[in-house]
């Protein structure tokens, strides 16, 4: 049963349903991760990307005695200026299982642009060939080796920022609290759109918003205990962030939708980072579903979301000046 459809913004409902229909019923009627690749593969369309100054893939090495990561670096357009400019690491979502450099291409290339930004999206490996906590390994070792070669990127050592949505937003963040134990490297920013934080999926969030917003409580489920594995610990920090000791991680930026299932454990993360003394600014959007910045060519949030995540990533630059404080969204 479609639980409170109604508060979805109606401009967005059109889109929601399409969405839902290409994309794999998974724990449900597929159940099979080479399969759901297949029938994502399958919906992704080549057309509408933007233009960037540069797109080069590559591989970049992996964590000690791992293969090498596959990696695509996107560099700004001429008139971004000659750099440097801030680098991205990226970390697309999925839920662990699906997901590659393809299905965020489009995200990684306005990102690029409109944050005037090196972004470097990261092929990290994926469940349930490799299960918790190989990613984080993947994307902790992506983010060494960015801080590296930061230069040779053409980014500033000053502005290396980590980012994510949904199940990249948590490696994102879990990169960090590795990061943190192992004596860095030092980032500026995370940003985490609507990041799974929190393994447990008990919130009000995940019961209100269970089906009828493209993403449904039974998918996230399923990626859990495909990424986790039947003897995985929902309850250990780096699979429930927000249950981990989380003072002195780098200033957060969180996006989050109302109508998405991981929306309370979201917005708990951004309050437990200002508790523990993190700076944080949160875009909350009550309208929106999870996945909703791929509209950010058509719908007025998300346009604005993702103004305000280009943003946050260009004022790591010491000499950029955002043009003011952008919560974004609404309360």
């Amino acid at each position: 049963m479609t639980v409170g459809r109604d508060r979805l913004r109606p401009e967005v409902r059109e889109f929601v349903d399409i969405l839902a229909a290409v994309f794999p019923d998974v724990g449900v009627s597929v159940t099979d991760a080479v399969e759901a690749r297949r029938i994502m593969d399958a919906s992704l369309s080549p057309f509408g990307r933007q233009k960037v100054g540069e797109v080069a893939d590559r591989t970049v090495p992996g964590p000690p005695g791992a293969p090498e990561l596959p990696v695509r670096v996107y560099r700004p357009l001429p008139e971004a200026g000659p750099g440097p400019w801030p680098t991205v690491v990226f970390f697309h979502g999925g839920g662990w299982v699906l997901g590659g450099l393809n299905s965020h291409d489009r995200l990684c290339r306005q990102l690029c642009r409109d944050a005037g930004a090196v972004v470097v999206a990261v092929d990290y490996r994926l469940a349930p060939e490799v299960r918790f906590p190989v990613p984080i390994e993947d994307a902790y070792a992506a983010v060494c080796w960015a801080a590296e070669h930061i230069g040779e990127l053409g980014g500033d050592p000053r502005a290396l920022v980590v980012a994510g949505d949904s199940a990249g937003g948590n490696l994102a963040t879990c990169a960090m609290l590795v990061g943190r134990e192992r004596g860095g490297p030092d980032v500026a920013l995370q940003v985490l759109i609507y990041p799974a934080t929190d393994a447990a999926l008990d919130t009000e969030s995940h019961r209100a918003n269970a089906e009828g917003y493209y993403l449904t409580a039974e998918h996230v489920r399923w990626f859990r205990d495909l990424y986790l594995g039947p003897d995985g610990d929902i309850r250990h920090p780096l699979a429930s962030p927000l249950r981990a000791e989380l003072a002195g991680l780098p200033a957060a930026h969180i996006v989050t939708a109302g109508c998405d299932p991981v929306c309370d454990e979201g917005r708990a993360y951004a309050k437990r980072l200002a508790e523990a003394g993190v700076p944080v600014t949160e875009a909350h959007y009550p309208g929106m579903f999870h996945g909703f910045l791929a509209l950010s060519n058509v719908v007025d949030e998300a346009k604005d979301a993702m103004a305000g995540v280009a943003e946050v990533i260009a004022a790591t630059m010491i000499d950029r000046k955002p043009s003011g404080d952008h919560e974004g969204g609404e309360e």
